[in-house]
């Protein structure tokens, strides 16, 4: 079955970004869709999608639980596929979405099919299991890669990230007491969850502007 998109943003964008929900929310989760509307008034033009297990909670199927990470990399590159982006093309996701997506970065960018990577709120780790890395891959990791991650985020704090070995190609952006959906507490951060979207955006549309030609 062909993938269903979700767009948001200019058709003639500069580049497409393509998107995967998180393990446990759909496509149009209230943060998601929060986020992608923060990037499209970068210009950006933004396509979302879902994983079969996710899609039929829509159905008579009922709820599925997510599989492993790991199977649903065709299932990413099936949305490159389907998606067909007549532009360049970013990949990436919130949690598990964007986990999926740095595990099938690599082979696309080698294959000159993507520019580059957005994961928010990357997994590091299960929460409560530090000792549970999910990074391995991302020490030789070759495409340009932007990682948008919340300073109290409980499944890699910055001070936990910060022993990790990752991949010079890595950028990390650091939102100041973001949670897993990079919000945080305004009375003791000053911040709210519309100024680290902004910031989120206007550094993702930065990147962008690097490393597409």
């Amino acid at each position: 079955m062909p993938t269903s998109f979700l767009f948001d943003g200019p058709n003639d964008a500069r580049a497409t970004i393509l998107l995967a929900h998180g393990a446990g929310a759909p496509m149009d989760s209230a943060s998601l869709t929060a986020t992608a509307r923060a990037l499209a008034a970068e210009g950006l033009r933004i396509a979302r999608f879902e994983f079969d297990y996710m899609a039929s909670r829509r159905t008579t199927a009922g709820r599925k639980p997510p599989p492993r990470a790991e199977t649903l990399i065709p299932e990413y590159q099936a949305a490159v596929d389907d998606l067909a982006a007549s532009g360049p093309l970013i990949i990436g996701g919130k949690s598990m979405g964007g986990r999926v997506a740095s595990m099938a970065a690599d082979d696309l960018h080698a294959a000159g099919r993507i520019a580059g990577l957005l994961c928010l709120g990357y997994p590091f780790h299960p929460p409560g299991r530090p000792q549970r890395l999910r990074t391995a891959h991302l020490a030789q990791l070759a495409t340009p890669t932007l990682i948008c991650q919340g300073t109290r985020d409980e499944f890699g704090t910055r001070e936990e990230v910060s022993s990790y070995p990752l991949s010079s190609a890595i950028e990390l952006l650091w939102l100041e007491d973001g949670d897993h959906d990079l919000k945080p507490r305004k009375s003791v951060s000053g911040f709210t969850a519309a100024d680290h979207l902004r910031t989120m955006a206007q550094t993702t549309a930065a990147f962008v502007d690097r490393i597409v030609r």
